[in-house]
């Protein structure tokens, strides 16, 4: 487990662009492994696991002081692969492309298969400490609340799917979905806005090879960009906006956690004081 320590509201203004990229971008998705990010912005852990011809088994590190990964935490995960299989504490779930899977606080056993290894699934999730259990549950896709936002004229029409929220699978804190932008719309959360009451990580994907998408991190009136790929994350404090615009429509996944569950709990930054 690689560990990520945190980077202040003053610091970002004085790094340069690989620092920026060191400090909140995020390569996690590789063939046939898991791996784990443990980030120290509201003990977060970002993670994903391609299982091809072998199940991928979910271990606790010394990081995390316990005998078992959710001894203390629950877990938010999204297939964005092709189908596949966790198993937590012995009950399978089949979980297909963008379903989503929530496993509470207490489960022992978890592991990640692939149907098809042709096509393995590519299930990223991300994790928060957690001090109450909620029960394990599977949301397809077609059980997500689906919000449709945004229009053609500002390049913005969108469809934002809710998984794990508070009228939909309960959680400890973790908030979790994904958006998917309709083709020539680009821009995602414009106007932007920052939530100081809690943390949020994005996980873009659905872009071809020649693609990217711009992200836009910092204070509202002091901005920084990542260039983002397909299946890259971005962590973003509580102090920084998120918002991007790509060369194409994409997908990305958000998950949030910290001092409540509103999805509407925001700090808005109007357009025009952007800088």
């Amino acid at each position: 487990m690689n560990i990520r320590y945190t980077v202040g509201i003053n610091e970002y203004r004085r790094m340069n662009t690989q620092e920026l990229r060191d400090a909140f971008q995020v390569n996690i998705f590789e063939t046939g492994e898991i791996n784990l990010l443990y980030c120290e912005v509201e003990r977060g852990i970002i993670g994903a696991a391609v299982p091809t011809t072998t199940a991928l088994k979910l271990i606790v590190g010394k990081e995390l002081a316990a005998d078992y990964f959710c001894q203390r935490r629950e877990i938010g995960i999204l297939n964005i692969g092709g189908q596949g299989i966790v198993t937590v504490d012995g009950v399978e779930y089949v979980v297909n492309n963008l379903d989503c899977l929530y496993v509470g606080r207490g489960s022992r056993d978890i592991t990640f298969s692939s149907n098809d290894v042709s096509t393995p699934a590519r299930f990223y999730f991300i994790s928060y400490p957690a001090h109450k259990e909620f029960p394990t549950a599977l949301a397809k896709k077609t059980d997500a609340n689906a919000l449709h936002l945004g229009s053609v004229k500002d390049a913005n029409k969108r469809t934002i799917y809710q998984y794990i929220h508070k009228e939909g699978i309960k959680s400890c804190q973790l908030v979790m979905g994904f958006t998917a932008l309709e083709e020539g719309s680009v821009w995602n959360t414009m106007p932007c806005h920052t939530h100081e009451r809690r943390t949020e990580v994005y996980m873009y994907f659905g872009l071809e090879d020649n693609a990217r998408v711009f992200h836009l991190m910092g204070l509202g009136d002091e901005t920084r960009h990542l260039t983002m790929a397909n299946e890259q994350a971005v962590i973003s404090p509580m102090w920084s906006i998120h918002s991007g615009c790509g060369t194409q429509a994409y997908n990305f996944c958000w998950g949030m956690g910290g001092e409540n569950q509103r999805f509407d709990d925001m700090d808005h930054i109007q357009i025009k004081d952007l800088k």
